[in-house]
């Protein structure tokens, strides 16, 4: 018999962070997140999210052992603002048994109904910096430190439930040796030229952080016309500003200002943490702080997790004086090999950026969506 709880208690909720690492326990390709860093993201306290969104977390039971997790959530600046009447599913894991996946769901579907919204769309996070999207291919490769790992049997009980595809997301490799850089050179120079552009590189966190909020307001302005974006709040902006920043050698951040000293572009790329992840284990100490602090100073891959261009500087080059920049960075650091996070497959701007990299596709993802009439209740 399967029964379902909301996790409530630290001790509950720590028991929900950690199933997908039990479950995955022996798989090369899945990495583990530090778990005093979930626990802070469900922490309704801590999160700025919950000042916009509500949220329950739910442990499935088959006797006393969990067998799945979900986490129903509302975003209410999505369901107000943008008149988009859905109820969210994310941190969705179970066994191999759709009788776990329906009992889970059952209780998102409450969720829904209790504030009569019309659809569901999952796995996705509370925001758009959240994780995003189930695996639908790509099982044999390594994730990132901002991407959810899933078994293929995932996508088998949401289809068998009735769920249909609503969004899909793309991730892609390219080697750096491949990478010939003259292009992007003289691409910078005719941009700097024509428009009177110039970028800032940074050594120290400490220099960055005068320059977050403008980050986040370009960030703001640069994925509002795409599907599901919501605009990250002040409050959310203080949030990531500790959960990210700190994390990010500063040499991997770029900014982009036009001749009014205006922010007009940025890139942000992380130092390839999986590995050294799944060396810590969930634990940042008393050795994960080591290996984090090792790949962080000397990964050889790179992780590109946010890209952001004005709309008016869009299709202008400008994405040649960043990739330049970047170009000399990753040389420098020895990195090997860059890799995309999860893009929008519609985003054609984005996918544009990366056209001469000769990138490879290393997984899809997606999430999916039923309207909850048609839904037995």
């Amino acid at each position: 018999m399967i029964t379902v709880k909301e996790a409530i208690s630290k001790s509950e909720l720590t028991d929900f962070v950690k199933f997908p690492m039990k479950l995955y326990r022996d798989n090369p390709y899945f990495v583990p997140p530090l778990i005093n860093d979930e626990l802070a993201a469900f922490d309704k306290k801590n999160n700025p999210a919950f000042d916009h969104a509500e949220a329950q977390f739910y442990l499935a039971y088959r006797g006393k052992e969990i067998v799945g997790r979900v986490a129903a959530i509302v975003n209410w600046q999505e369901v107000n603002e943008q008149k988009k009447s859905k109820v969210r599913f994310g941190w969705f894991d179970v066994i191999d048994d759709i009788e776990v996946t329906k009992a889970l769901l059952q209780k998102v579907y409450e969720l829904g109904r209790k504030h009569q919204l019309a659809m569901v769309e999952g796995p996705i996070g509370f925001s758009n910096l959240d994780k995003v999207g189930a695996l639908t291919f790509g099982y044999d490769e390594l994730g990132t430190a901002v991407t959810w790992y899933n078994a293929p049997y995932y996508i088998t009980h949401l289809e068998q439930l009735g769920f249909q595809t609503e969004k899909e997301y793309i991730e892609s490799t390219f080697l750096v040796k491949d990478v010939d850089p003259e292009p992007l050179y003289r691409g910078e120079e005719l941009v700097k030229k024509r428009y009177g552009v110039y970028s800032k590189n940074f050594d120290r966190t400490a220099d960055i952080m005068p320059y977050v909020d403008q980050m986040f307001d370009l960030f703001n302005e640069s994925y509002k016309n795409l599907a599901s974006f919501v605009a990250v709040s002040e409050r959310q902006k203080e949030f990531f500003k500790k959960k990210y920043i700190s994390f990010i050698n500063p040499e991997y951040i770029k900014f982009v200002f036009n001749s009014q000293n205006q922010m007009i572009a940025f890139a942000i790329v992380m130092p390839g943490y999986a590995q050294a992840l799944q060396k810590a284990n969930g634990k940042l100490f008393p050795f994960g702080i080591f290996h984090l602090l090792k790949a962080r100073k000397s990964s050889k891959d790179a992780v590109f997790y946010l890209i952001g261009i004005a709309p008016e500087y869009q299709n202008k080059g400008v994405t040649a004086l960043i990739m330049s920049e970047f170009y000399r960075t990753v040389i420098k650091k020895g990195v090997e090999r860059c890799i995309r996070t999860p893009e929008l497959a519609e985003n054609q701007a984005i996918h544009l950026l990366w056209r001469n990299f000769n990138p490879k596709v290393t997984a899809r993802r997606k999430t999916f969506s039923i309207l909850l009439e048609n839904l037995k209740s």
